[in-house]
């Protein structure tokens, strides 16, 4: 029974990390590759876990994170992770500091 309870939660451990994967690349409306806008950032990096509309699903949700937290508080947390969010650090600094400031701006 300990191991059919450890097996789960590795697993569970595995699927999480597999959903905040690392697909920093679209292409934008000319047709042209693009990883630094922030909503393509977010929707490839965050949205597995905080929902498209950042709304919460496995992770909290992001709605008017800018009430509750501060833009350093924001990039803390995307460098060195919180709880079970893994840190965001493939993600490219000024690439982080755009993210916080269009999280920190959305409704």
């Amino acid at each position: 029974m300990k191991k059919a309870g450890w097996f789960f939660g590795a697993l569970c451990g595995l699927l999480l990390l597999a959903g905040c994967g690392n697909s920093n690349t679209s292409q934008n409306q000319n047709g042209t590759t693009t990883a630094s806008d922030p909503q393509t950032v977010y929707m490839n990096n965050c949205s597995s876990c905080h929902g498209g509309d950042r709304q919460g699903a496995m992770g909290p949700s992001l709605q008017k994170i800018g009430e509750k937290m501060n833009k350093d508080e924001i990039l803390q947390v995307l460098e060195n992770g919180k709880g079970s969010m893994p840190a965001q650090s493939h993600i490219p600094q000024d690439q982080r500091e755009k993210l916080a400031d269009w999280l920190i701006g959305q409704p």
